[in-house]
């Protein structure tokens, strides 16, 4: 729960990196560890957000339709 909370206080318009996530987490993690929870993420949560460190789509390695609907997302929030 604290990683959605943490994932939904990422303004509109802008991005973190799975790193950058993991670290501020109360029990650090890796930004690799982030990338697999958030393959489960809840619907409620901008997972579109988070990002790999210098901006790459990441989630394109396991699903490139979903890094389309990303970028999508993204361009949209300016």
């Amino acid at each position: 729960e604290e990683l959605w909370e943490l994932v939904r206080s990422v303004p509109s318009g802008h991005v973190a990196g799975y790193g950058t996530v993991g670290r501020a987490l109360s029990n650090p993690v890796s930004g690799f560890i982030v990338g697999k929870w958030m393959a489960q993420c809840p619907p409620d949560v901008p997972w579109w957000r988070i990002v790999g460190r210098s901006g790459e789509l990441l989630i394109a390695k396991r699903d490139p339709n979903a890094a389309l609907e990303q970028r999508k997302r993204l361009i949209e929030e300016g």
